[in-house]
């Protein structure tokens, strides 16, 4: 039992939290990329980015996992993200939440190769050229959307100073 709830149902609530976090900070980079701020879309992001790393602790582990590791880098992206949003830094606060949108986003991956079974039959192990690929993709894309966002800043009214 975590938090009063079965390990599967609390198994699906992170998943739904995380699948949040990733539409709605989709949602915020589109914006984001096009100049719109989204405010409300923005804080829902946050608030569920911090929550699907929280809640990523409380699964049971023996030691500290690579999982375990990722939520702590995930943690510190955030708090730097929310750190800017306050002070007003656009650029520090659109490269740190693209940051924190990408790591849900590698995650994504990692489970839609282990959990689907047409993707898993592709790379069981994870080192294959398809898990390799789409990883680059995806890498290569936020790092694109960074390098827009640095440059033109994305803080949304109404979050921050």
């Amino acid at each position: 039992m975590l938090l009063g709830l079965s390990l599967s149902a609390f198994t699906l609530v992170h998943v739904l939290i995380s699948l949040i976090a990733i539409g709605t900070g989709l949602v915020w980079l589109a914006a984001a990329w096009n100049g719109r701020r989204v405010p409300v879309w923005n804080a829902v992001f946050l608030i569920t980015t911090i929550a699907t790393s929280v809640t990523g602790f409380l699964f049971p582990a023996t030691g500290f996992t690579p999982a375990q590791a990722f939520g702590l880098i995930s943690l510190v992206v955030l708090a730097l993200a929310v750190w800017a949003l306050w002070r007003g830094a656009p650029r520090t606060y659109g490269i740190a939440a693209a940051v924190a949108l990408y790591l849900n986003c590698f995650v994504l991956v990692v489970q839609a190769f282990q959990k689907i079974a047409l993707l898993n039959a592709l790379a069981p192990t994870g080192s294959e050229p398809p898990f390799a690929i789409v990883q680059a993709v995806v890498l290569a894309g936020f790092i694109l959307a960074g390098i827009r966002l640095f440059r033109r800043g994305a803080t949304p009214p109404g979050l921050g100073r």
